[in-house]
């Protein structure tokens, strides 16, 4: 892209611009891994996930305080970002961006997000039966702690919830395409799980987590089946928070840079 080019004019403009082609630079290689690799840095997703969870329940347990406890789920996040491993809630703005610049196609993004959320799972209720076989006295916390997600109901309050989260998950994405400074992206990741986990939005893969130590427990008054009922409900409320109430606003803006004539943007695919 060339500095004349209208689409580059103004400090604003080129920000958006430059963050659009990084988020393409990232999202086709993404698009395009091997199996093996997709589904190795998707379980290390769940397993980075698991261990803010873990944070999570401790600091709960000790304190009672949730917005402490969505503090210290942070752990997860920032492992996720440095290890740069894969959550299947951060495949919306990237891979979607990806697609529409005709640099991936929509089978792609479906194979990406169905592999990552099964295997985001599966890692993360590996590691949560380690900790509940671990630390036994974390087991009232996590029965009761998963019981306050997969009890909910599918009512429009929990749907919301479930939006939100999506669309906060989403945020932390675009933020951290909006800066090289990894300082900057890490304190994004802090943040968001403090809003994310500190005030309870719903999220398929945490909040699944945690559903899963408390099942480990076999404590509690939910069972798999329930969880699966919750779960797409999560989902669902994730996909529209994630794509429409993030993604799709910040599309518009880039969408002079995605879907103009810009072959840098197309190599590779």
């Amino acid at each position: 892209m060339q500095p004349d080019d209208p689409i580059m004019q103004g400090p604003g403009e080129r920000r958006v611009a430059e963050a659009a082609e990084r988020i393409v630079d990232e999202g086709r290689p993404r698009l395009h891994r091997t199996w093996t690799s997709l589904v190795a840095t998707s379980l290390l997703g769940g397993i980075d996930v698991g261990v803010g969870v873990m944070t999570l329940l401790f600091v709960r347990q000790v304190t009672g305080s949730e917005l402490l406890a969505g503090l210290a789920f942070s752990v997860g996040l920032i492992a996720l970002l440095l290890g740069h491993s894969e959550l299947f809630t951060e495949g919306f703005l990237v891979p979607v961006a990806t697609v529409i610049a005709g640099a991936a196609s929509w089978l792609d993004l479906v194979r990406m997000w169905v592999t990552v959320l099964v295997m985001n799972l599966t890692g993360g209720w590996v590691f949560t039966w380690l900790v509940m076989q671990a630390y036994p006295d974390l087991h009232r916390t996590a029965a009761a702690s998963g019981a306050r997600f997969v009890d909910g109901g599918c009512t429009l309050g929990t749907f919301c919830l479930a939006v939100l989260g999506g669309g906060v998950i989403t945020l932390m994405t675009r933020m951290h395409h909006g800066t090289e400074s990894m300082a900057g992206k890490i304190t994004a990741s802090i943040t968001t799980a403090f809003v994310l986990a500190g005030l309870g939005l719903w999220h398929s893969v945490l909040d699944s987590l945690i559903a899963f130590a408390g099942l480990h427990t076999g404590r509690t008054p939910y069972g798999y089946t329930d969880w699966l009922r919750w779960l797409a409900w999560a989902v669902l409320g994730n996909i529209v928070g994630g794509l429409l109430l993030t993604t799709g606003l910040r599309l518009v803006r880039s969408a002079p840079v995605l879907t103009g004539d810009n072959p840098s943007l197309k190599a590779g695919s």
